[in-house]
């Protein structure tokens, strides 16, 4: 059973992830591309949908390894920050908010259910010695 906070995190790590995929089409697309109409930059946002699903139902391994995956974006967002100008370096900036937002939900998410399988295994242990 979800407790409350788990809900919220739940919620807070897929509205990111979802704000992370708009925002990088409209980057991309309209806001600031990096050619006129649009660039097939655009195609970086197809590794952040291949998570989604397991992310909306709460697939606990899946958002393990997403929360690793979106630290590509959290590079991305620096670099682009740092280095761009304009509207461009906003959004990069933007793009490392919600990526540490989704990072952060995550890895909150995922915390009691690791505990939990850590007890699990040092129970299985125990037993396993005697």
């Amino acid at each position: 059973m979800q407790t409350q906070g788990q809900k919220i995190l739940h919620m807070g790590a897929l509205g990111s992830l979802l704000a992370l995929i708009v925002l990088c089409v409209a980057w991309e697309m309209i806001l600031a591309p990096i050619r006129p109409n649009g660039s097939w930059l655009v195609l970086k946002v197809i590794p952040l949908l291949i998570p989604l699903h397991g992310v909306w139902k709460r697939n606990l391994y899946t958002m393990q390894w997403a929360s690793m995956l979106i630290l590509l974006f959290f590079a991305e967002g620096i670099v682009r920050g740092m280095s761009d100008t304009g509207l461009s370096a906003i959004l990069g900036w933007i793009e490392v908010g919600l990526v540490l937002v989704f990072f952060s939900c995550t890895i909150l998410y995922l915390r009691p259910y690791k505990k939990a399988a850590k007890a699990l295994t040092k129970q299985a242990l125990q037993k396993a010695a005697k």
